[in-house]
């Protein structure tokens, strides 16, 4: 498929179904019986990024209790079920096709109980489950490979598509409504906020043009308006990727869910437990880094004219000062992981606490 344009003197912006690099046939993700990731022939396309780092710094113990929020295409989750023996993981996702993919592919695993939910909703879904305490939570964020690929979902430029973006399939506003109701301000905050995109007045402008003539309904319509605003640009502007992405952050709510899920999480944790955050934008590793500072710094009482009352000691420490980043082997195996960033918190032992 092709985008035609306005401009006779930039190539057409080529849209086809071909794989993107993070797409490999000989890629499952899976792990071995160590937990470690190994390759094996399967067309599953999602692989789960720094997966053996991130098992690493969760110490999963084989009796403990682990909580994968983002189960997604369920890479992870099988790397922690692989590693328990008389332990827990709880994998939830709330994307109702990627439940339905984790329960099969956790199906032999007893260990594991999957939920569909929010992840800013740990609390709630532990407390079905009768679990008082965790020793793990995992959050590896973003939208998935699966989820990019489908085009019926709406995620992605690479193939025109309805313009859903919707994490969860049952909730009310996809992008279509949201982009056909957002006033002007509100599309160009949205864009500096969630994207980092610069020429964010043009581009809602150009949106806000398409919309009034009925043109703001597919996937295309969006990629084309960005285009078209930068129709200066020679070839696909980059802007295109950092749009959508804006544009499903909005509609998922995904900085405000995370917060509450972060908060959630850290309440959870039993003595020593981490958690383990997987961040792909500039505002979600922001979130986390501010979050977690504020977690591990003194935390001190003040009277009403100013004193200090008392001097109480974190709850938690920073177990990585700096994010962890991917090194050259996972970015060549895995090219999603390019702008990934980790971060690791635990919760103090009563002992280390004086």
């Amino acid at each position: 498929m092709y985008l035609n344009h306005t401009n006779p003197k930039r190539p057409l912006l080529t849209v086809t179904s071909r794989k993107r690099p993070d797409q490999r046939d000989d890629v499952m993700g899976r792990c071995g019986p160590e937990g470690g990731l190994i390759m094996a022939s399967h067309s599953i396309t999602h692989v789960p990024v720094m997966a053996e780092h991130a098992l690493e710094l969760l110490r999963v113990r084989p009796n403990g209790v682990y909580v994968d929020a983002t189960a997604g295409g369920g890479g992870h989750s099988l790397c922690i079920a692989r590693r328990l023996d008389g332990g827990v993981l709880v994998a939830l996702d709330r994307d109702p096709e990627a439940v339905a993919s984790v329960k099969k592919r956790l199906a032999d695993f007893p260990c594991a109980k999957v939920f569909k939910a929010n992840y800013s909703e740990i609390d709630e879904v532990l407390a079905r489950a009768a679990i008082e305490t965790v020793d793990g939570v995992l959050f590896d964020l973003g939208v998935s490979s699966m989820q990019l690929e489908a085009a019926r979902r709406g995620f992605s430029f690479q193939a025109d598509g309805p313009l859903d973006m919707r994490m969860d399939t049952s909730a009310p506003v996809d992008a279509a409504t949201w982009l056909a109701n957002a006033g002007r301000a509100e599309i160009i905050r949205a864009l500096r906020d969630f994207g980092d995109v610069g020429p964010a007045a043009r581009i809602a402008d150009k949106i806000i043009e398409r919309r009034q003539k009925n043109r703001m309904k597919r996937t295309m319509d969006l990629a084309e308006a960005v285009a078209d605003a930068l129709d200066f640009v020679s070839g696909t502007p980059a802007e295109v990727r950092t749009v959508f992405q804006a544009v499903r952050m909005v509609v998922n709510e995904e900085l405000k869910h995370l917060e509450a899920g972060l908060r959630a999480a850290r309440a959870l944790l039993a003595p020593a437990g981490r958690i383990v955050v997987i961040t792909f934008h500039s505002g979600e590793d922001r979130m986390v880094k501010q979050l977690f500072r504020g977690w591990t710094r003194p935390e001190i009482l003040l009277s009403a004219d100013g004193r200090v009352i008392e001097k109480r000691a974190p709850l938690m420490r920073q177990v990585t000062r700096k994010p962890v980043l991917p090194g050259p082997d996972e970015t060549e195996r895995n090219p999603r992981s390019k702008s990934a960033k980790m971060r690791v918190v635990e919760r103090m032992a009563p002992e280390t606490m004086k």
